[in-house]
């Protein structure tokens, strides 16, 4: 792989610069490993609704930007304190989301700073039974972006400020807070380390040489920063009127159905939540597929089995989630 690091704090261009260099990969291209920082920043998961996920007193009172990523996942905070990472390649016929192939040279990269990293989970890492680090993944068209976040020394009290965090997710770790789940790789590394060794051991375990973009790639990051993740409608967007809402946790993910029901058929739906999707144009497909059917359990469930689940829902078991949505 070649690799990039970024020197912008700005969270827009450089989730724009992201999506710029996943969706230009050109074919026989070994990939790209980049590192690169946010200033103080929300960034919400591409499923989630923006206004539940976030604590808005907080997030106008100091001014903080919400930008939505192209990946599903939960709502992370971050500060020069978080160093991130992208992995952008082709598939070459991979067909499911796959973290392990990531996350273990990043664990061998924390390895060589004498912290003891464990894969845990659907997509994080642990060290010493708490998360230092968690990612998103998406398989499109042939190609991978596979993107996580680094804690070395994030301020904590912001964090937890920022995010509305699901208790029962909390529950589900088995935690009673924020702060308890979670630490900072500062705390486990060898006396002596600091951002700029990990920086070496992340390259040397990641990446094999450092790469160059056009200036045209550049401008249009900039421009698709300006045109998309400085938007209001799509960072926020407007959420659909609805009679009907459900919510359940499964292992690999929440999922949250809202369905605006008339006449007894499916006249609006959004489907949240903090899932990975693989499916070719994302969950939106899905929910197309359901405007005008009809509610009645039996008409819905024909409709789901025409649909392979498995796609919008990574890891899912297909007949668990046609009862989710079916039934009344």
């Amino acid at each position: 792989m070649e690799h990039l690091t970024f020197s912008t704090l700005d969270p827009t261009f450089n989730l724009a610069f992201e999506e710029v260099l996943f969706q230009s990969l050109p074919a026989g291209h070994p990939g790209w490993f980049l590192l690169w920082q946010n200033g103080p920043s929300v960034i919400v998961g591409r499923h989630q609704c923006t206004a539940d996920e976030v604590n808005a007193d907080f997030i106008r009172r100091e001014n903080l930007p919400v930008v939505r990523r192209i990946t599903g996942g939960g709502a992370v905070y971050h500060d020069t304190g978080n160093l991130n990472f992208s992995f952008i390649e082709h598939a070459n016929g991979r067909e499911k989301v796959d973290f392990r192939r990531y996350l273990e040279p990043v664990c061998a990269a924390l390895a060589d700073l004498g912290v003891q990293a464990v894969l845990s989970g659907r997509n994080d890492i642990e060290a010493k039974g708490r998360k230092i680090s968690g990612s998103g993944q998406m398989l499109r068209r042939g190609k991978v972006l596979h993107h996580g976040t680094l804690l070395i020394d994030v301020n904590f009290e912001r964090l937890v400020e920022a995010l509305n965090v699901d208790p029962e997710k909390m529950r589900s770790k088995g935690v009673a807070s924020v702060r308890s789940r979670v630490g900072n790789i500062s705390e486990y590394w060898r006396s002596g380390s600091d951002i700029a060794a990990l920086t070496a051991a992340l390259l040397r375990r990641c990446a094999d040489v450092p790469g160059t973009v056009d200036d045209a790639l550049v401008a249009e990051a900039q421009k698709l920063a300006a045109e998309k993740y400085r938007q209001w409608s799509w960072n926020y967007g407007a959420m659909p009127n609805f009679t009907e809402r459900k919510r359940q946790r499964f292992d690999w993910g929440t999922v949250e159905l809202r369905m605006d029901v008339k006449g007894g058929h499916i006249a609006a739906c959004k489907i949240l939540g903090d899932f990975f999707c693989n499916a070719g144009e994302g969950i939106q497909e899905l929910e197309r597929l359901l405007i005008g059917v009809s509610r009645e359990p039996e008409q819905l469930k024909y409709v789901l089995a025409q649909a392979d689940l498995s796609r919008y829902f990574s890891n899912c078991e297909p007949s668990v989630m046609t009862r989710f949505f079916a039934q009344a």
